[in-house]
């Protein structure tokens, strides 16, 4: 089921444009984008492994300035995210920003690398008004980490577990999503 996309992405990575659509992917996935980043960066690191730093670099940069844009659309909608929060509990929004507030800088470190949706911290930290600066600095530390580590790992050991995955793609693109989707549940549950 997967294979075709798998192959396509493949493709891809040695397409003129390869760098420009993962960094446009990076970029929404980390703003309301719900596929993240790396379903296109592992491929393109196996297939191009002598590019994997500055494939993970573009992944990385793209993530940031992504980010960004989600702290913006977070900002801008305070008001909204507030009003919706007070029907249901009396100072939830004001309990909200006080403890992101509080723990921002261990929930960014941390969502950052996991397969949890980065979309969710930026668009938190920008209605909870975390400190931009802050937020930039370690949302550039959390992703670089995420995304160089992964291109390292493929670099390395790209041609074993290029092939560990093409026998068991299907495997790994239903463990990738059931992620994402634990990913959802997790944050809605906490």
């Amino acid at each position: 089921m997967f294979r075709p996309l798998y192959d396509w992405v493949l493709r891809m990575a040695h397409h003129r444009h390869a760098l420009r659509a993962l960094f446009t992917v990076s970029f929404v996935e980390a703003s309301f984008f719900p596929i993240p980043p790396d379903a296109m960066m592992m491929p393109m690191v196996l297939a191009r492994r002598d590019r994997a730093f500055l494939i993970a670099g573009i992944c990385t940069l793209g993530s940031v300035l992504g980010g960004m844009f989600g702290y913006a659309i977070g900002y801008f909608l305070t008001d909204f995210a507030n009003q919706v929060l007070e029907f249901f509990k009396h100072n939830a929004f004001q309990e909200f920003t006080e403890q992101y507030n509080k723990y921002g800088w261990a929930i960014i470190l941390v969502k950052g690398v996991t397969p949890i949706p980065f979309k969710l911290v930026t668009i938190a930290s920008g209605l909870s008004h975390y400190p931009f600066a802050l937020f930039v600095l370690l949302a550039t530390i959390t992703r670089s980490a995420r995304f160089f580590l992964v291109a390292t790992l493929l670099k390395i050991y790209g041609a074993p577990v290029q092939e560990f995955v093409e026998k068991r793609l299907d495997l790994f693109a239903w463990g990738f999503l059931a992620l994402i989707v634990l990913g959802f549940v997790a944050v809605a549950l906490f």
